[in-house]
Parts: C-alpha cells; sequence; structure tokens
C-alpha cells in the first residue's frame, strides 16, 4: 500500500466529511421544518452548501460561528488549529436574523423553493465588511470585486451545523459532475496512485493541454481537470461554452491519463489566500498535486493599472502550507510555442534567439470578434468550433445599442430614423426600446423616484440582453440619468453580446426648446416632481463609445455617424461589401422570354 492509499482515505484535518442526512433523519427534518424560517439561497451560498454537503469543505460541519469566522481571518486557521484561509458564512437580512434567535434552526432553500439542507443555529452576529476586505482581500478597494461583492451583502451572519437534505440539482453535464468519493473511487479504478489537479476558468488551449500533460508525467500520475462552473470573475466566459471547450480537448490525452470533472465553487477572487484554499478543496477530492499559477485567484488590476497581488504571491503561500495541507504545489510553468522547431517548449527551454509565437486572451477575443483564422499551433480546431458558437463575428452576433441623454436631447428620433437604417440594411434583427414605450408597457406601475428610475433601466437592460443573446440588435433611448445603472446594464449586456454607450448630447436650454408636451415647463412650476436636469441630476457618461453633440448634428449626420462606427468596428458589413453583394446580385440583363 502506498503513502498516498493511506493519506488519500483522509480528507483535509481529518476524515472527509459528507454532510447529507440519512433517509429516516431527511424526514424527521422536513417535518420540523414547518415550523421554522426559511432562507432562500443567493447563488454563492447555494455553491457553498452544495460543496459543503458533498464534503469538498472537510472538515467543515457548517457554516461558520463568530470564533471560526474569526480565527480565519486572523491567522487562517479554525479553533482546532487547522489550516482554513476563507470564511464561509452565511449572511442574510435582519428580518431573517431575528426570526432564527426564536427558532434556532433554519431551512436553507434553492432559487425554487426546495430546502437543501437543515441550519442549526449556533451563533448570529455582525460583521465587519470593512476588516473582513482588509483581511481576506488585502485590500478595501471596491474595483476589487470579491470587495464590491463583499459591500453588497447583509451584514447579519448565522452560523451553525448543516444537516444536508439532498444536493442540489443539476440538469446540465451530470456525467460531469462528480462527488469527492465518487472522484476518489474514479482515481482508485483508474490505479492512480498520483492526481494533478488543475484548475481553469477560461477556455484551454494547446499550451495549457502542454503543461498538464507534462506536470502529470513528471509526477508519474493522473491529470484531473477541475473546471470551475460556479461563480468566477464578472466578465468571464460562460461555463458551457468552456466545458464544451474541456470535452473537445480530452481526446488529446493518452486514454486513461485523464479525467473531467466540474467544480461547483464561488471563487472570492482573493488571490494567495484563495489558491491556498483551492489546494486545500484538491486535498478533500483525493489529489496529491495542485497546478498553482501565477496570480492564482486573482482579479487583475486596481483602477490604477496595479496587480493586487504579487504575481508569485499564491505560489509562496500553498508552498509553505504543504506539510499542512497534504497536497504539493507544481508551480504554473509559462510554455510557448517555438516556431523554428514547431512544438511547445517550456519558457526556459527555448533556444536563445529563436522566435516565440503566443496569442494573448485579448487577441483571441479579438480574432473570434472579426472572424478570423485561429492558428493551429495555437488552439485545436475542434475547440476552436465550440468558441466560434458562442463568439460568432461582431457582424453575427447580438448588440445593445444604448442612447442616454436629457429628454429632448433627440434619443428617441435618433433610435426610430437608426432602426429604419438597420432594417433597410436588412442584415440584422432590430427592436427598439424608447423609453416611453416601455414606461407604458413594461414599467406602467413605476414612478420617478431613485429607485423607480434604476428599476426601470435594469429592465430595458435585461430585454437587450435577451434580444442580443439571440443575436438581435436592441436600441434602447431611455433617459438613464445614473451612472452606476448604465454600468451595470452594460455588464449584462455585454455578458450577451456587444454594448455600444452613445451620449445623445444637448443643452438644457435647447432641450427645453424643443419640448412640444412641456415637461420641462411643468417641472419648473413645480408640477413634477424628479424632473431629470432641473430637479434630479443627469451624470454624464465618461464611459461613451460615440458622443453625438445634437446642438449642431441633425438625425441623418447622427445616424450616419452610428452606421459609420457599427461599421468600423465591425458589427455591420462594411458600406463597400453591401454594394458589391448587391451588384453580384443584381441581373445584369433581364431573364430571356420575360
Amino acid at each position: 500500500m502506498t503513502l498516498y492509499d493511506l493519506e488519500r482515505r483522509a480528507a483535509h484535518g481529518g476524515p472527509l466529511k459528507p454532510l447529507l442526512a440519512g433517509e429516516e433523519r431527511i424526514r424527521e427534518l422536513r417535518l420540523a421544518s414547518r415550523d421554522w424560517s426559511s432562507w432562500n439561497l443567493t447563488a454563492r451560498q447555494l455553491c457553498d452548501v452544495e460543496l459543503m454537503l458533498a464534503g469538498a469543505f472537510s472538515p467543515l460541519d457548517g457554516f461558520m460561528t463568530y470564533e471560526e469566522y474569526e480565527g480565519v481571518l486572523e491567522s487562517m486557521r479554525l479553533p482546532s488549529g487547522v489550516v482554513w484561509p476563507i470564511p464561509v458564512v452565511l449572511d442574510v437580512d435582519e428580518d431573517t436574523m431575528r426570526a432564527v434567535t426564536r427558532h434556532r434552526a433554519l431551512a436553507l432553500r434553492d432559487p425554487e423553493g426546495t430546502m437543501v439542507a437543515a441550519l442549526h443555529v449556533e451563533d448570529v452576529w455582525q460583521a465587519d465588511i470593512g476588516d473582513e476586505a482588509a483581511m481576506v482581500y488585502g485590500t478595501r478597494d471596491p474595483s476589487h470585486p470579491g470587495v464590491a461583492a463583499l459591500l453588497n451583502r447583509p451584514l447579519f451572519r448565522i452560523g451553525g451545523r448543516v444537516e444536508g437534505i439532498a444536493l442540489p440539482p443539476h440538469y446540465d453535464f451530470r456525467d460531469l459532475r462528480a462527488t469527492p468519493l465518487e472522484l476518489r473511487e474514479r482515481f482508485r479504478t483508474l490505479g492512480w496512485d498520483a492526481v494533478v489537479a488543475f484548475q481553469v476558468r477560461n477556455p484551454m488551449h494547446l499550451a495549457h493541454y502542454e503543461l498538464t500533460k507534462r506536470a502529470a508525467e513528471e509526477a508519474d500520475g493522473g491529470l484531473l481537470i477541475h473546471p470551475v462552473v460556479g461563480m468566477t470573475k464578472p466578465g468571464d466566459l460562460d461555463y458551457y461554452t468552456r466545458v464544451r471547450c474541456y470535452r473537445a480537448l480530452m481526446p488529446r490525452y493518452r486514454r486513461g491519463s485523464a479525467a473531467l470533472s466540474l467544480l461547483p465553487l464561488a471563487m472570492r477572487m482573493a488571490g494567495p489566500r484563495e489558491a491556498l484554499w483551492h489546494a486545500i478543496i484538491r486535498r478533500n477530492y483525493g489529489c496529491t498535486h495542485f497546478i498553482v499559477g501565477r496570480d492564482h485567484a486573482g482579479p487583475g488590476v486596481d483602477a490604477a493599472g496595479r496587480p493586487f497581488y504579487d504575481p508569485y504571491a499564491a505560489q509562496e503561500l500553498v508552498a509553505r502550507y504543504e506539510p499542512e495541507i497534504g497536497i504539493r504545489m507544481v508551480p504554473f510553468r509559462e510554455i510557448v510555442y517555438v516556431e523554428e522547431l514547431g512544438r511547445y517548449l517550456a519558457e526556459d527551454e527555448v533556444p536563445d534567439g529563436a522566435a516565440r509565437l503566443s496569442i494573448s486572451g485579448t487577441q483571441l477575443r479579438r480574432m473570434l470578434a472579426n472572424g478570423e483564422d485561429i492558428p493551429e499551433w495555437f488552439s485545436p480546431p475542434e475547440v476552436v468550433r465550440e468558441l466560434r458558437r458562442t463568439h460568432p463575428p461582431r457582424a453575427r452576433s447580438g448588440l445593445t445599442l444604448f442612447l442616454t441623454g436629457l429628454s429632448g436631447a433627440g434619443k428617441s428620433t435618433i433610435a426610430a430614423a437608426l432602426a429604419a437604417r438597420l432594417l433597410e440594411d436588412g442584415s440584422r434583427r432590430v427592436t427598439v426600446l424608447d423609453g416611453d414605450l416601455v414606461r407604458k408597457n413594461l414599467s406602467s406601475e413605476l414612478g420617478f423616484s431613485h429607485e423607480h428610475r434604476d428599476r426601470n433601466i435594469r429592465r430595458i437592460g435585461f430585454v437587450a440582453a435577451e434580444i442580443a443573446k439571440h443575436g438581435g440588435i436592441a436600441i434602447c433611448a431611455p433617459i438613464a440619468p445614473y451612472d452606476e445603472t448604465r454600468k451595470q446594464v452594460r455588464e449584462e449586456c455585454s455578458a450577451a453580446g456587444s454594448f455600444v454607450l452613445v451620449y445623445v448630447r444637448a443643452p438644457l436650454s435647447v432641450c427645453e426648446a424643443r419640448d412640444r408636451k412641456g415637461l420641462y415647463a411643468k417641472a419648473r412650476a413645480g408640477i413634477i416632481q424628479s424632473f431629470t436636469g432641473i430637479t434630479d441630476a443627469y451624470e454624464e457618461p465618461a464611459d461613451a463609445d460615440l458622443i453625438i453633440d445634437t446642438e449642431h448634428a441633425s438625425v441623418e449626420e447622427s445616424v450616419d455617424r452610428i452606421m459609420e462606427l457599427l461599421r468600423r468596428e465591425g458589427y455591420l458589413p462594411s458600406s463597400d461589401a453591401t454594394k458589391r453583394d448587391a451588384l453580384v446580385a443584381r441581373p445584369a440583363s433581364p431573364p430571356s422570354g420575360s
């Protein structure tokens, strides 16, 4: 029996601890829960509960109490002394916090209302978000996505032991979803004494293939491709596309040498601390080695362009705790394509003077958007095919054109004229979401408070994203006075397609002079409250892709400028191509006999 055979029976900090109750106990819990308060788990919390119930968070047996939480923040240790770097806490609203102080139990439910676990309340407290951000993320900067998410969560925390009713259901990639016990059994069946885990949240290309293959060969073991399919960094590619890419790549590995399984983890983007957490989770899945990349789980740079974490800090932290967590850190080696040799080599193996070829993620996205060929030395054709299914060229992908500006600036007129020009072109389906029409048909119950205006714009963004998701063009023309709400809409729509923000600018005096409805006059007379430009502010966009000054530009000139931008950026065929296609399609002379 090898050392690995002995060690893999245990998990981090002791025996593997799945938290699913037996059938009789489940019946008891369901009956008792009729008298309890319920909490519908957020997406992050649902990921945490799933991994907790499966045993991936061993030795945790529930959400952390204040004592456990404080120890993790200050020393990265549980009260038992076991290393644990990331708080796993249940944050709830004040009403739920007060309710559990009476019943001391809480039914945890998925978004559909199905009970997935029971929480036996041991502790209730209010968190200091600033201190938590500083200690876990090393910063209080809200431009860090982990800090931003923390700032938007409730302050009240509930800790206690969890008993599982059932793992949250999944209807996609069911053959790729394995618990720690199931993966450990698979490793045993495959005869792997060592297992190298590779975490990934982006598509894999040939450099990743070479890196992982080398790492498994050097460890004389099997390879686990273990992508995160819970929550990753905002803006990451959807996991459906990524998993199809991983599946397409798997046949390149020697039969029996690699396995693919999905990890429903909610990443915090906490850099070094999170890298250590990822290693612990892989130990619980039965892995002996874990590949840690440069800036592993880091969110990139802050608003000033400075990295949040040192590029090697994650590798150094995991290496320091190797003896305690029982898993070996494998540093990510930079692999590059050497053109003269026609193969990939580690950076330190490249002969002097040899040309290195690489394509960055930004370059790849641009090439896909422009419909350019992706070289086979970079990515296998089968992976590129999957990427093109999700990322068609811009001229065939969904697009949100978001026009913002004061009432009377000309947004609705330009939107209608632009839609006519696009429909004349005929290459795309077009939907106009005009501010007044949306107010009448989609948001008729809303007023004009800050909250209701935000809600109206978010509804427009939701509909536009759905249109873009199916390849159409959505032209939105609301006032949209608040910068933060516009940014939220940009983020949502960009996840579904492309997004172009057009600031339709005109001086307030010009807008008032154009006001056929008399709205500005009513606002100045106090008849209309919270009117943008008079009693409520309009926050000019600093991130507009195009600014049109309608005091001097006609409607036709304004539309021409937008069409020019769309063609220049590849959202529409160029005018030359359109004319050429029309000439090709037109018969040279009438058919004989007509």
